[in-house]
């Protein structure tokens, strides 16, 4: 059955579903209802002219004009207008009869035609039945492929045209730019590399965070190579019904295998690809069958076709090493988080499509957003140009970059929350003694802003800080001094009110983790050079894993013992650290209740104003 037959079948079976319905339907349109005791009052009354009696309901007309004290004024007024037609439901009783002969009315019975309801009740479903087992049959016919509706393959073909990317308008992953060159020198011009005996690679796996440009890139490189693109998800493979998957992934290659020279291109390849046999139930057949249909395309099809299989995932840890193997996806691109050359080559590539103002320095607006990727720096110059459109600017500020950058690392401000002014003063202290803490630290990263504005969910101020360059590595002093500027907060609270407040929690939580790091991984603590890492390692993105220490109940307690010292002794160079300057705390406190927000150039000529230089020495 072609498509042309299952849309008339579809037609067809509608159209006889609504002359059914029709045809059922009780023709009670244009008749007042009543109760039976209603009907019962108004026969005893004389007020029944003739009455028809079916199974389903009971139907006549009244004596006009309608007796007042029976019915409802408005029902009678409704009987006078339909000239008395009225319909009542049925009743058991057998009194009934005899009643009509004793007041003379006229009545007939008569019993429906009950073949629409048979129809309805049997007919249609079995239509259905005969409609889906067509489908059916169609979607398993042949030689195993799917090409009906259950199963054939879902892959969004492009050529270039469709395409519309290339590799100049991929920026910040150069090196993983350069990985890929090869690819598109293979696909244009394949003897180059077969003339003496070499073979391409089958697959190359993109790996990286979300929002690298995994995707992006995938396209540019069939964009360059001017070769039709296959694209489709993994998780557009696997479905309820066993089987199906596995015929869209010989569906989706032979396609490929047609067209002579494609890319085909798998997003998302973990939702395929996990580790088969480990934790799951029978319930998952269906995802390792099409995993092993994909395992043996890539293992069987000769890469003198032109078929290149590029996979993107940014869980590559759980990926079955079969797949991983020689001859499949044996290559790795890494597309990382672009350093700040790259954020400025990516901020420049978006900046094309905006009219950015002569302040925009986009060198600065890089510098200002370490570990910003793709996504997150093209939300950026879209929230800036929405910004500077919202306020009818002639061109996209300076200004308007800062606040579209705030936006998306704090969140929204919040400026109609009302808060109490005991509350706006701790505030106050609280990230005044955060910038402070920073500024007097050694190998912390610059303050750049300090702000009381409620925004995001739940937080009341911030204190921002901007690094100057992009950092691999960090010694155990640069450690200590973070953990010293996140308990800052709570330090000046303990100093200015006696008493802290449950503001710090983010904090703490955010000390407690890097302390335990330094004493669990980086060997930093009285414990010795010894990694007391977890069973399980953690997955590309550093995320962690689930599992047990492998360590003994006494080492365990050493470990929160050293933990807690080491928090301990930072919140106690806080708390000194602000005693001393605690001149500089309210100044810079009071300067935040009266503007609410600070920059660094403000920021620093309270402090420069006051104390002069920072001493870089002071907790060495």
């Amino acid at each position: 059955m072609d498509g042309k037959s299952r849309v008339i079948l579809i037609v067809v079976l509608l159209l006889i579903l609504i002359g059914l319905l029709s045809y059922s339907r009780p023709a009670t349109t244009g008749e007042v209802s009543l109760t039976y005791d209603q009907f019962k009052s108004l026969l005893n009354a004389d007020g029944i002219r003739d009455v028809l009696l079916t199974p389903r309901e009971i139907r006549g007309t009244t004596r006009l004009p309608v007796p007042r004290e029976v019915v409802p004024p408005h029902m009678t007024a409704d009987l006078q207008r339909l000239d008395g037609r009225f319909t009542t439901g049925p009743v058991d009783d057998p009194q009934l009869v005899a009643l009509l002969e004793e007041k003379g009315v006229s009545f007939r019975g008569a019993n429906p035609d009950p073949s629409p309801r048979l129809l309805l009740s049997w007919g249609i479903p079995l239509l259905l039945m005969l409609f889906f087992s067509l489908i059916g049959r169609r979607g398993t016919q042949g030689n195993g492929s799917v090409p009906g509706v259950m199963g054939k393959s879902r892959a969004r073909i492009s050529v270039q045209t469709d395409v519309g990317v290339s590799f100049a308008d991929v920026a910040g992953v150069d090196e993983a730019k350069e990985e890929l060159q090869e690819i598109i020198s293979f696909l244009r011009n394949p003897e180059r590399f077969t003339r003496l005996g070499g073979k391409m690679p089958k697959g190359m796996l993109l790996v990286g965070p979300p929002g690298t440009g995994k995707t992006l890139l995938a396209k540019a490189v069939a964009g360059e190579a001017n070769v039709p693109f296959f694209s489709i998800s993994g998780s557009e493979f696997v479905e309820v019904y066993v089987g199906v998957g596995a015929a869209r992934v010989r569906d989706l290659f032979d396609q490929a295998k047609k067209t002579g020279s494609s890319i085909i291109f798998i997003d998302e390849l973990d939702a395929l690809g996990k580790v088969r046999g480990i934790g799951q139930s029978g319930g998952h057949e269906e995802r390792e069958q099409t995993l092993n249909q994909l395992l043996v395309e890539m293992d069987g099809f000769d890469s003198s076709t032109g078929v290149v299989v590029l996979g993107a995932t940014n869980r590559p840890e759980v990926l079955d090493p079969a797949l991983l193997r020689p001859g499949r996806f044996d290559r790795h691109v890494v597309v990382d988080r672009p350093d700040i050359g790259g954020r400025e080559a990516i901020l420049r590539a978006h900046a094309k499509s905006i009219r950015i103002g002569d302040d925009v320095d986009l060198h600065v607006i890089a510098a200002r957003t370490p570990g910003f990727v793709g996504a997150d720096l093209a939300n950026v110059v879209n929230e800036a140009a929405l910004l500077a459109a919202r306020r009818e600017k002639a061109a996209v500020t300076l200004a308007d970059f800062d606040e579209a950058i705030d936006r998306v690392t704090t969140g929204l401000q919040k400026k109609s929350r009302r808060i109490s002014e005991r509350e706006k003063r701790i505030v106050a202290y609280h990230e005044a003694g955060h910038a402070l803490a920073a500024h007097f630290s050694p190998g912390t990263e610059p303050v750049h802003k300090i702000s009381i504005i409620p925004t995001g969910i739940g937080a009341l101020g911030y204190t921002q800080q901007l690094p100057e360059e992009d950092r691999y590595l960090l010694t155990e002093g640069e450690l200590r001094s973070r953990i010293r500027v996140l308990l800052g907060g709570r330090a000046a609270e303990r100093l200015i009110f006696g008493e802290v407040t449950t503001g710090a929690q983010n904090d703490l939580t955010r000390a407690t983790e890097l302390a335990g790091r330094m004493v669990r991984e980086y060997g930093m603590s009285r414990l010795g050079l010894v990694t007391f890492r977890e069973m399980r390692p953690a997955n590309f993105l550093g995320l962690p894993q689930e599992g047990q220490r492998a360590v003994g109940p006494e080492t365990a307690q050493a470990l929160d013992a050293e933990v807690d010292r080491l928090i301990n002794e930072a919140f106690q160079e806080a708390l000194t650290l602000l005693d001393e300057k605690r001149g500089l705390l309210e100044t810079i406190a009071n300067a935040l209740l009266m503007r609410e927000v600070l920059d660094r150039s403000q920021f620093l000529r309270i402090v420069d104003g006051r104390s002069g230089s920072p001493d870089p020495d002071r907790w060495t």
